[in-house]
């Protein structure tokens, strides 16, 4: 699965949205769930909460191992997939779509986020 050229991707394998008055979705890319294997387990930052960027802010637990959930930007949850909780599944069926994690009201202009070309590149994929 190629990544979707209007996203932006962190080193840690998070995808970002363009804004939409200024919030912004969230999820992992193919490569990531593709890495994690099954899916089983997602644990989303609650609403209200305040992430930051590069900091762990959830967990996914797979069939394989967990791994930690990092925000790909700073600012306050405005809504965590409550369908990806109740179907982990989704994180690897549908990365890009229905298995998004959550939204982020950002706070400023996130900072060293790749393009796809830039994120294909990091993962040799």
């Amino acid at each position: 699965m190629s990544n979707p050229q209007h996203l932006t991707y962190s080193k840690e394998h998070e995808w970002l949205t363009a804004l939409e008055d200024g919030v912004a979705t969230v999820g992992i890319t193919a490569f990531a769930a593709d890495a994690l294997g099954d899916v089983v387990y997602v644990q989303l930052p609650e609403v209200g909460q305040t992430v930051t960027a590069g900091e762990t802010c959830g967990e996914l637990e797979s069939t394989k191992s967990v791994s930690d959930l990092y925000s790909p930007a700073t600012g306050e949850i405005v809504e965590a997939n409550q369908a990806v909780v109740d179907d982990p599944a989704l994180v690897n069926s549908a990365p890009f779509t229905e298995g998004w994690l959550f939204k982020i009201r950002l706070d400023g202009t996130p900072e060293g986020l790749l393009s796809a070309d830039e994120y294909a590149a990091h993962t040799g994929a």
